[in-house]
């Protein structure tokens, strides 16, 4: 499923950077301007975070299979900031109730003014074009929020916890 949607169906809404309020939600943030390797760092960053937050290390099959599709979707959404957009800002992890099932939501916030879209048709045996299809695929959402008269964007996606 894609969307521009600014919100997911569990928020109502939330300016790009704001912590939403619910329930026992989470936050991790991580500043990527002007750092170097920056998709390393944020894979690194994420997979502490999944630590903290007991989706590693993997109990089961299942779980290992959530804690790497995070780990993609974040690889992806940083690798097409970096490619597209001038690079990314911010890396944002949000974990916690949304509507009745447990997400993880990633945000990566740049300084671009494209609009991130799966490549229509897709066509697997054809190099480079994969990431927003990878991301697609494997989450049960995404959008970009944008600020009026601020540049760039917010590109999200959320990954459902494994039960």
């Amino acid at each position: 499923m894609s969307t521009t949607r600014p919100y997911s169906p569990g928020d109502h809404g939330p300016e790009p950077g704001d912590v939403p309020a619910a329930g026992d939600r989470q936050v991790r943030r991580l500043s990527l301007h002007g750092a170097s390797g920056i998709v390393p760092l944020a894979r690194d960053f994420t997979r502490d975070a999944l630590h903290a937050w007991g989706w590693l290390p993997a109990a089961s099959a299942d779980r290992r299979a959530a804690a790497e599709d995070v780990l993609l979707v974040v690889s992806e959404l940083v690798t097409n900031a970096c490619l597209h957009a001038e690079g990314p800002d911010e890396l944002a992890l949000f974990f916690g109730d949304s509507s009745a099932h447990k997400v993880l939501r990633i945000e990566v916030t740049d300084r671009g003014a494209g609009q991130p879209a799966p490549r229509t048709p897709h066509r697997a045996g054809r190099p480079g074009g994969h990431g927003m299809f990878i991301v697609q695929r494997l989450c049960l959402d995404w959008g970009v929020v944008r600020t009026p008269g601020v540049t760039g964007k917010t590109v999200w996606a959320e990954v459902g916890a494994p039960a």
